[in-house]
């Protein structure tokens, strides 16, 4: 199985850059990854561009997973439960898609298979990518009954 984490814009800030870097190496140790980040855009209709080179980059085959504040909230208990499903149904591709600041186009909410959220509160996309790769290397540690989650 492939993660990849398809998002909009770079990870600027250094420090967010690190841990995004250390979360990513951690996981590796369970899943291939790859990241992919797409261009953002302004003004008018930036959503709908960044909707497109969003779903130009997506595998046709690729089980979607959208990060999103009208996403379904779960523990990081249900998380793990959703991992070893999508492990036991042999996905070969599962891509995390975290839009820009205005939020992702309706295109590409309809691509998604599952729409996640990862807490009522908001979050730059820096912290939202770093708490969401995170929490996957979590997911793992809760399947393999590894001491991190404690």
């Amino acid at each position: 199985m492939k993660f990849k984490f398809t998002w909009v814009g770079k990870t600027r800030d250094r420090n967010w850059k690190t841990l995004q870097d250390d979360y990513l190496q951690r996981l590796s140790h369970f899943v291939n990854c790859e990241i992919n980040e797409v261009k953002d855009a302004q003004g008018p209709g930036s959503s709908d561009i960044e909707g497109n080179r969003l779903l130009a980059s997506m595998n046709h085959s690729s089980f979607v997973v959208l990060l999103d504040v009208k996403g379904r909230m779960l523990s990081s208990y249900d998380l793990a439960a959703d991992v070893q499903k999508w492990q036991d149904r042999a996905l070969k591709e599962i891509t995390f898609v975290i839009g820009g600041a205005n939020g992702v186009s309706s295109r590409v909410a309809e691509r998604a298979d599952v729409t996640l959220s990862l807490s009522f509160l908001t979050f730059t996309h820096e912290m939202a990518r770093v708490i969401l790769i995170e929490q996957l290397y979590r997911a793992f540690t809760i399947i393999k009954g590894f001491p991190y989650q404690k």
